[in-house]
């Protein structure tokens, strides 16, 4: 932290510097993560039963202090049409149900970006994608579920 110190605001040192440090506080965090709740460094995963929906591609899991953001997916936010359908979907899919989400992420709110499987290994950005009330988030998934124009 003391390089951005060091620097003035607007030269061209600080503005190369911001995304090596952005990814060395994004990899903290993501250690911190690590080393919080139920999970394993060998293959930097968490797991859990679902507490509780937020909306339409976020959760808590039980034992898990951060919230999880389903990675890849994109769901309509609270106040687009569309939002209480993706909800409930996520809901009636993860409900009462065990996770494991391979760690991609901590996005800029602090919460996990996971890939979501089910116990029985369905991923859970494609079955949303698969019922309609989601999108393939095409920025940050790669193209991934194969919805993305150009796969």
């Amino acid at each position: 932290m003391d390089i951005m110190r060091t620097i003035r605001p607007n030269s061209p040192l600080s503005i190369s510097a911001r995304p090596i440090i952005t990814r060395m506080i994004v990899s903290v965090l993501a250690v911190l993560v690590l080393l919080t709740g139920p999970v394993s460094a060998q293959t930097n995963t968490v797991s859990g039963a679902v507490r509780y929906v937020t909306d339409g591609d976020t959760f808590s899991l039980r034992g898990v202090e951060r919230p999880i953001r389903v990675w890849g997916l994109d769901a309509p936010e609270r106040n687009e049409r569309g939002a209480s359908a993706a909800t409930s979907t996520l809901q009636r899919l993860v409900a009462g149900q065990s996770l494991t989400c391979r760690v991609r992420d901590i996005d800029r709110y602090g919460r996990i970006v996971g890939q979501c499987f089910l116990a029985d290994g369905r991923d859970v950005a494609a079955q949303m994608i698969a019922a309609g009330v989601a999108r393939e988030y095409c920025y940050f998934s790669g193209g991934y579920y194969g919805t993305c124009r150009g796969n």
